[in-house]
Order: C-alpha cells, then structure tokens, then sequence
C-alpha cells in the first residue's frame, strides 16, 4: 500500500486514514499510529476530547465571570450616578430652603427682595 500526499494511508471505505503522529500519549513521548479524517485532521483520542471539552468549559466559565464582573462594575457605577444625583438634589432643595428664609427674614425686617429698587447695599 502507498502512502498518500500527507504520508497517511487511506482506509477509503471509512473515510479514514492511518499515519504516524509524533506525540505524548499515555505518558510516553514517540511516535504513534494515528487515525485522520479524508481531510487529513487528526481524530481526537477520548481523553484528548475530554481534556478540550474542559478547556472550553474552563473559557466559558471565565467568560461569564468577567461578564458577570463588568454588569457589578457597571450596576455599581449607576449606583454612584444615583448617589451623585440624590446629592445634587439635596443641595438644590437646601439652597432653596436657604434662599427662602433670607427672603422671610428681610421680608420680617420690612425688606421686600423681589421690588425692583432693592439693593443689598443700603441699609
């Protein structure tokens, strides 16, 4: 039998090839008879599916950590957007309640502050 292009030999009726695969398996590092696709990529033994099916797991769950981690980020910065408002707020209203007792006060002292010919100045 010939090997093919690829140095594999085609088993045609399985749509399989046989080639030599330079390699760590089972602990031991040499060369091993492998099997391939038609195509020629390497068919994964079932420990070597299994250790890349935890690795996706492993991605999978560190992608949804950091997702998880950026939506805290992101709630934890509307949360500092609201605090600032509600501060804001309340500086507004305390400004208005200030702004209102020194208008009673002069209004007490027979000041009226909204007349056109108040001036701060006289006393």
């Amino acid at each position: 039998m010939a090997p093919n292009q690829r140095g594999h030999y085609p088993i045609d009726p399985l749509g399989v090839e046989l080639g030599l695969w330079q390699g760590s398996y089972q602990n031991q590092t040499q060369v091993w008879l492998r099997w391939w696709d038609s195509e020629g990529n390497l068919l994964l033994t079932g420990d070597e599916r299994a250790e890349l099916e935890k690795l996706r797991t492993e991605q999978e769950r560190q992608r949804a950590e950091q997702e998880s981690q950026r939506a805290e980020l992101e709630r934890q910065r509307a949360e500092q957007e609201s605090q600032k408002a509600e501060l804001e707020r309340q500086r507004a209203e305390m400004a208005e309640r200030k702004a209102a007792q020194l208008v009673a006060r002069l209004r007490a002292m027979g000041i009226d502050p909204e007349a056109d010919d108040f001036d701060a100045g006289d006393s």
